[in-house]
């Protein structure tokens, strides 16, 4: 068992997201366990222009859920389930 107290070979997917305000969303995943994740700090303390352009809120919100994953822009942008699980971003 993990910190969470999942067995360390469970699966857990992202099953649905809604964006909350300017750089949160609230994640929902497959165990029922729901996390609001701030991307905020990782998104300001980029260099990469790359990962900069999401500070666009429009760019931001163009997210999708697909597979249990959540991504922006056909991966242009995701992050391990687990730190989104665990809000580590």
């Amino acid at each position: 068992m993990d910190s969470l107290g999942l067995a360390k070979d469970a699966i857990v997917d992202v099953m649905e997201a809604q964006f909350l305000d300017p750089y949160r969303i609230a994640v929902s995943f497959s165990d029922g366990f729901m996390q609001t994740v701030d991307f905020g700090p990782f998104l300001r303390d980029s260099l990469n222009p790359l990962i900069r352009r999401y500070l666009d809120v429009s760019q931001f919100q163009d997210f999708t859920v697909e597979h249990g994953d959540l991504f922006w822009h056909d991966y242009a942008l995701c992050f391990p389930i687990a730190d989104l699980y665990e809000n580590r971003i």
